[in-house]
């Protein structure tokens, strides 16, 4: 099933798969491709409980080049009265798309190649996982059209790679290899560019084929943790471990681990 044109959605064998589709604009965000994105997160979530995993792709080789730059050039034509509402607008738009991702209660795998581009970075780091094909190439951007951030990538950047080198990202924007994003603790994995597509589902199918409550509460429970406090996440820690070892899926990981065999989850 697709939202629109600029974003395809499909759902097979519980991994919901999101396509970034304007190829011949490198996948740049527009209005289009966030009103496509709020679509196929409404039509995930709704299905949230059939869902497993969500695959976020760009078409036509790239992930994302970022913001599309025709239309930023358009409004900084037009007076800062009427453009303000109208960058206020959009950015609202896509800070609730990266919460949305954010909150998905399953994990989002982006399968990068290409560029991936200023909001492209801030998409990407709102996944869960990220494999990348060996030639993609990473640039935050913002600083070359003389912007700052968005997309959270300010906040996401701290925490995965540290201030000082999200500082040398975000200042100085410059270009950075998939093994350079690797290093920095950007992306789970690189792989050749044939394999991409095989080892994004792999992860996706072990992911959707899991412990469903399990890996809900754990990616809740990781997302909480840079805020909370040692006690505090001991306590949801301990909540969240009994309601799961109340669960069939417990049982049913255990017992396999008794007889030495591969566990069977959601079978029940």
């Amino acid at each position: 099933m697709a939202s629109n044109d600029a974003v395809l959605l499909s759902i097979t064998d519980q991994i919901a798969t999101i396509t970034l589709n304007r190829p011949d604009r490198m996948n740049a965000l527009d209005q289009s491709m966030i009103a496509g994105l709020s679509d196929a997160l409404d039509q995930i979530e709704a299905d949230s409980a059939n869902i497993g995993a969500v695959i976020i792709e760009g078409s036509g080789g790239t992930f994302m080049a970022g913001g599309d730059v025709k239309f930023f050039y358009q409004m900084a034509q037009s007076p800062a009265g009427e453009a303000r509402p109208l960058i206020e607008t959009m950015i609202n738009r896509v800070h609730d798309i990266i919460i949305r991702i954010t909150a998905l209660p399953c994990p989002v795998v982006a399968k990068l190649d290409g560029a991936v581009a200023g909001f492209g970075i801030s998409l990407m780091n709102a996944c869960d996982l990220a494999v990348a094909a060996e030639e993609t190439v990473f640039t935050l951007a913002y600083i070359h059209i003389g912007t700052s951030p968005d997309g959270g990538s300010t906040h996401s950047l701290t925490r995965l790679v540290g201030m000082k080198k999200a500082k040398e990202i975000a200042l100085l924007g410059d270009r950075f290899s998939a093994e350079e994003a690797y290093d920095c603790g950007l992306i789970n994995k690189v792989v050749p560019a044939d394999q991409l597509p095989s080892a994004t589902a792999k992860y996706a199918t072990r992911l959707a084929s899991g412990p469903r409550s399990a890996i809900t509460r754990t990616k809740a429970l990781l997302n909480a943790a840079p805020e909370a406090t040692l006690s505090d996440q001991l306590s949801a820690e301990a909540k969240s471990f009994t309601e799961c070892s109340l669960s069939d899926d417990f049982r049913e990981g255990v017992t396999a681990f008794v007889e030495k065999r591969s566990p069977q989850f959601g079978k029940s």
